[in-house]
Order: structure tokens, then sequence, then C-alpha cells
């Protein structure tokens, strides 16, 4: 597992933010959130290899936590990382999460026939448990030999501890003559209900988490008034 380290935060908003480093905050079901700091070169390295779907290794001091990376902030004009959420979930509980699809190889119908691949599905909820969440799903598009083939959700090959939520029918990829390419990619995309939920609920945990770490600021404030 990729480890990262990071260090505890006390100043907020403009005045924590520092060069070269992420600013983040670390919160679970089963942790009191944190304000953290990582840093920037090092930040963007794991999260390149993990992504939002592996677990990482947050190391705060002597403390080994692992997360799930969530929600990554980018600085609208250099693309940077600037702030992020680290995910404590329980180890013992399975979790629904979007996971990439990632075309590999070359159809055959391409190559024989020229015509366009075209990938309907980039990505589809999974549900396991967090250690065994795959980065990303890899798709051979091998078996794509004419224009009637096709690669359906229920093709993609996943281990057995993780159960594929997405419409088993859906077609993930396909190779269609060239005069058909506009007319596929103008089809409109059909929303998964059971995903919008998922955001839902991951946003109310995050801003509850988030609304428990300003607690401890505003009893001090009162305090000192």
């Amino acid at each position: 597992m990729l480890s990262l380290k990071a260090d505890t935060r006390k100043e907020r908003g403009k005045k924590a933010r520092t060069q070269g480093a992420v600013l983040a905050v670390l919160y679970g079901p089963k942790v009191k959130p944190v304000s953290l700091s990582v840093d920037k070169k090092e930040f963007e390295k794991v999260f390149n290899a993990a992504g939002e779907s592996s677990l990482v290794t947050l190391e705060l001091g002597a403390d080994k936590t692992p997360v799930l990376i969530r929600e990554v902030q980018r600085h609208p004009l250099s693309g940077a990382p600037i702030h992020a959420d680290f995910y404590q979930p329980r180890l013992d509980q399975k979790i629904k999460i979007m996971v990439p699809l990632v075309l590999e190889g070359e159809a055959p119908a391409q190559k024989d026939l020229e015509g366009t691949l075209i990938q309907n599905v980039h990505e589809v909820e999974v549900e396991a448990l967090p250690q065994e969440l795959p980065h990303e799903i890899i798709v051979s598009v091998a078996k794509l030999a004419t224009f009637e083939d096709h690669i359906l959700v229920k093709d993609l090959q996943v281990s057995s501890g993780v159960h594929i939520l997405h419409d088993a029918e859906a077609i993930v990829a396909q190779v269609v003559p060239a005069e058909k390419v506009e007319e596929e990619l103008a089809k409109p995309v059909e929303e998964n209900v059971a995903d919008v939920k998922v955001v839902k609920e991951e946003k109310k945990e995050k801003e509850e988490a988030e609304a428990a770490a300003q607690e401890p600021a505003k009893e001090k404030k009162v305090k000192s008034s």
C-alpha cells in the first residue's frame, strides 16, 4: 500500500496556504476530523498511482491510517492540487465507489474494417471492502472483431470480492463504421440514480465532518470573549 506523510495544521483559509503544500482534512465514521497539510509533490505522486478508489496509508506522526483520497481541488490556472479530503472508511464494511474503466489493446475491427473505437462507459460504481477496491478496471478490446461485437458491463473482469452495480447490459465499448461515429457520440448518457445518491450521502458526511472540525475553534472563541 502506498504511504503519504501528513502534518497537522492549526491555521485555516489563506493563512494556512504555504508553497509546496496541499491542505487536507481527515474524516470518517470512527475518526475525529483533523486539518492536515501534505507535501504537494508527494501527494501528486501517490494520487496518480492510487486515484480515488485505492487505499493509501496516511502517516501522521506515529499513527498510520488507511484512507481514500476524495474531492481533490485544483488551482484554476495551474491545475496544481490545493486541497484534498482523506476519508477513513471502516475496513469491515463494504463501501460504494466509482472506478474508472481503461481500454487496453487494439480492436481488430479498427485495423481490418477501419472502424472507430467508441467507449460508452468510462467508469462504473462498485461495492467492496475498502481493501479490495480496484484502482481501475482494465478492459481488453481484442474481442471486437466486427461492428456487431460489443463489450458489456457484465463482461468486465473483477475479483470475487468486488460487485459491479452498473447496468449489466450496458455497452462499455464497440467499434462502429466511420459514418456512424457522430451518431453514437450524440446519444445521451443515462444518469445512474444510485451514483447520484452515493454522491449526496458522501457530501452530507463531509459537511458534518467539517462542521465538527470547526467546533473546537468556536468553543475557544466563546471562552476568550
